[in-house]
């Protein structure tokens, strides 16, 4: 984990432990003997992809910097069910630290799980499935790191890594020649790609010199009428209403890539739960 991913995943433990215990956990307070150890262990119950393994330990880490943990699964595969993680620590440390641990980690296990059921879907057509800025605030580094074990590759990071001109920037600028050319006066090493949604604005932003165009909301038959025009003279990425249902289609259709908002704004949480014995 880089340090930018580190000093995030920290920032949320601080603050989903604080939005979750408050002045402390008064349940646990009041029924778990004080100083005793508690063994418990994290449990896969639905197919998917396990990721997030940093963030559980994170969150027992700060409540018990004593915390020891047994890792029973690798991230990054698809599994069906089982063991996860085991911690042993702090009794009441466990326990409090029970739901924000899950909820991180079922989170990202149903980001990189849903990346995962996309490559699938796309095995054999060449095209590669793409993450897009559609994160949840304070966790785009989590998600993105997600989508990539999942088998998703990362599109940008943020607004500063890449140019990606789309239809109200083509606007303000006074269309797609103007747009690129300001780009590349700005940073002519940054890359660079251009929104289009027919084939006119495609022949303008391959003229101006972009090396990628994002094909917003085209049907698989117009997509491959866009490949075929442009017959390899710049990147494509198909982008816009992307399911399961249609992203095969869409990538037999010959685009390099296809970015799908979904993985991150709509992954459904892997279905975790986490077992304690307290030794008394």
């Amino acid at each position: 984990m880089d340090q930018a991913t580190r000093r995030e995943l920290d920032h949320l433990v601080a603050v989903a432990l604080a939005e979750d215990l408050g002045d402390g956990d008064r349940t646990a307070l009041a029924t778990v003997p004080a100083g005793s150890t508690a063994a418990a262990v994290v449990t896969q119950k639905a197919p998917g992809v396990i990721f997030g393994l940093e963030a559980a330990k994170a969150v027992f880490s700060a409540l018990d910097p004593a915390a020891q943990f047994t890792q029973l699964s690798e991230e990054g595969l698809w599994r069906e069910d089982g063991p996860v993680l085991g911690v042993r620590g702090d009794a009441r440390a466990v326990i409090s630290g029970e739901r924000s641990a899950l909820n991180l980690l079922a989170h990202l296990s149903g980001v990189a799980t849903a990346a995962a059921r996309y490559v699938k879907a796309v095995e054999g057509t060449g095209a590669q499935i793409l993450d897009t800025r559609k994160t949840t605030p304070g966790m785009r580094l989590l998600e993105k790191a997600a989508v990539v074990a999942g088998g998703g590759k990362n599109h940008r990071i943020g607004l500063s890594d890449a140019y990606l001109i789309k239809e109200n920037h083509i606007e303000m600028a006074g269309g797609i020649a103007a747009a690129v050319a300001g780009a590349r006066a700005a940073d002519a090493e940054l890359p660079l790609e251009v929104e289009c949604g027919n084939l006119d604005q495609v022949d303008e932003a391959i003229a101006a010199g972009a090396e990628r165009l994002l094909l917003d909301n085209m049907t698989p038959t117009e997509l491959s009428d866009v490949v075929a025009h442009v017959s390899g003279r710049a990147e494509l990425e198909a982008s816009g209403g992307v399911t399961l249902t249609s992203v095969a289609e869409i990538a037999a259709s010959g685009v390099q890539f296809i970015s799908v908002g979904a993985i991150t704004h709509s992954a459904a949480a892997l279905d975790l739960s986490l077992i304690v014995e307290v030794e008394r």
